[in-house]
């Protein structure tokens, strides 16, 4: 055998050496093109199940929506309620704060009133009495009903 005749035999062997590879890669193609195509048969059934699911979500969460917009208008006059009670409150505390500041002018002037007549000696006996006369009540009143008993 010549060279030419060796270069076609190793041509040769190359050739059939790429020819099983490539029945090989063939077959494993055709292989994942077959799961493919089983793959896209199921695909309408699954896409249809996907579909009717998202319809009965959306369908609830409509009702949902609906009664959540119902039991809001129901509760509209109980927020009008709870907010027109806070106004009045705080128009209540803000009088009563009025008040309170009025009555501490009042006595800041009494009790200077009193430093400045040096009554504050007087007054301070004048309310022991008072209190210990209101507890002897008391204890009288307490002393009767519990002899009518």
């Amino acid at each position: 055998m010549d060279l030419l005749g060796i270069g076609i035999l190793i041509f040769g062997i190359a050739f059939a050496v790429l020819v099983i590879f490539l029945i090989k890669v063939l077959s494993n193609l055709t292989k994942v093109l077959a799961d493919v195509d089983k793959t896209v048969e199921k695909l309408p059934e699954q896409l249809e199940e996907v579909m009717n699911q998202s319809e009965l979500v959306i369908h609830n969460s409509n009702e949902t929506i609906l009664d959540l917009n119902e039991k809001l208008r129901a509760l509209n006059p109980l927020f009008y309620i709870v907010g027109d009670a806070g106004e009045a409150s705080r128009k209540l505390s803000s009088s009563l704060v009025d008040m309170t500041m009025s009555m501490k002018r009042n006595t800041e002037e009494g009790k200077e009133e009193t430093q400045r007549r040096d009554l504050g000696g007087i007054y301070g006996v004048l309310a022991l009495g008072y209190y210990l006369t209101q507890k002897r009540k008391t204890l009288k009143e307490i002393k009767e009903g519990n002899q009518a008993q």
